[in-house]
């Protein structure tokens, strides 16, 4: 039965100046969310209509590492002087703390919000556009200059971000360093690092963000940083029905953080992974098989919470076709080989592809065609980037 919240009005029709009742109802049951409008007239006539409503600001929520992408072209020079090699991906060391300022001051620099989850929930406020705001953002920056831009770099592009501000630690930065149609990528997580759950997560206000979403996205990375945020939110989402998502990410989480993935696996509703993920998850748990199809079947069979929902398990494969559970095969978006500039956002652009057509509660084959365009239009760009507006229809 729908359940129903109503609110009566009066209005005045300007022909024969009759006086109508009108009663504007909301729907909140399961399903698309709907404005019902009742106009009765002094007659009795009524007239009913039925306006869906796609979402609401908050409706979607992310909590992971917030890095501020800087791309900038450098000669062979600059690579050479910091120890970089062509088309290669570091955490840095000490000796490269210093590229991060160098190249701002020697370069003509872009910036963008980065980081995998905040790159996912500003890939599906993109495809949303309007109304602004359906994202929320929660992880932990720096006090100082970079942290600036990252939050204005994160308004840009209309995602609600709540950061946790700290002076221990610079913000977290990612340069990329181009070199004709290649780049170097060195990623510095420095304050992304330093979240704190008792000092961000569990202050009031930033516990209703928590509570007015609908759908909840945490990429795995995030398991090296506050295990105990994520599990606030995964058993939050349990308990009131409502959509947990996590991310594989890396095969390193499911080798060196089994323990806290696997604290978290009975939470979660939707996982996302690639194919090496995938086969790295189902070495570590004794799966014994390397068919991508059977280890999302065994992967949705694990122990569950929350049972009104059964898990739903994507594994994408570049090229190759989708595997999800109740679809099985779900074929990829063709592109040329020489369209392809970067492929390094691909999988957050899946993600959050298919994270805006989930929020607006559309059919899984429906979520993985949106996730599907997504990362069609990002591997034609450089960085996690995007035209002004999607042509997804």
């Amino acid at each position: 039965m729908n359940e129903w919240h109503t609110l009566h009005v009066s209005v005045h029709e300007n022909i024969e100046t009759s006086h109508q009742r009108c009663s504007f109802s909301f729907d909140l049951s399961p399903g698309p969310p709907l404005i019902k409008v009742s106009v009765t007239s002094t007659n009795q006539k009524q007239m009913i209509f039925c306006f869906p409503i796609d979402c609401f600001e908050n409706t979607l929520f992310g909590m992971g590492n917030p890095l501020l992408d800087i791309s900038a072209v450098v000669d062979k020079d600059f690579l050479d002087k910091f120890g970089l090699k062509l088309n290669d991906q570091i955490l840095a060391e000490d000796k490269h703390k210093a590229l991060f300022d160098e190249i701002v001051k020697r370069n003509k620099v872009e910036y963008h919000a980065g980081g995998s989850t905040q790159n996912s929930v500003k890939i599906a406020q993109w495809m949303i556009q309007k109304p602004q705001k359906v994202a929320t953002f929660f992880g932990c920056i720096g006090s100082d200059q970079f942290g600036e831009i990252l939050k204005k770099k994160a308004a840009e592009v209309h995602v609600d971000a709540h950061y946790y501000e700290q002076n221990e630690e610079p913000t977290g930065t990612c340069a990329a360093c181009i070199t004709g149609d290649k780049r170097s990528l060195v990623a510095n997580l420095a304050a992304a690092n330093c979240y704190k759950k008792e000092k961000h997560l569990d202050l009031d206000s930033n516990w209703e963000l928590v509570k007015k979403a609908k759908v909840y996205y945490i990429a795995g990375f995030f398991l090296t940083v506050s295990p105990e945020s994520i599990m606030k939110v995964a058993k939050h989402a349990s308990d009131n029905n409502k959509i947990f998502c996590m991310n594989l990410s890396a095969p390193f989480i499911s080798q060196f953080f089994k323990e806290p993935l696997m604290k978290v696996m009975p939470y979660v509703d939707i996982l996302f992974g690639n194919e090496t993920e995938a086969a790295t998850f189902a070495k570590e748990l004794d799966f014994e098989t390397d068919d991508i199809a059977e280890i999302a079947k065994k992967t949705q069979n694990l122990p569950k919470e929350n049972t009104k929902r059964q898990r739903v398990v994507v594994f994408t494969q570049g090229k190759d076709d989708t595997v999800a559970t109740k679809v099985t095969m779900f074929p990829v978006l063709d592109i040329d080989q020489n369209d392809i500039v970067d492929t390094n956002g691909a999988g957050d652009a899946f993600v959050g592809g298919f994270l805006s057509a989930l929020v607006q509660e559309h059919v899984l084959e429906e979520c993985i065609r949106a996730g599907h365009y997504a990362a069609n239009v990002i591997i034609r760009r450089v960085g996690c980037t995007f035209p002004e507006k999607p042509e997804f229809q």
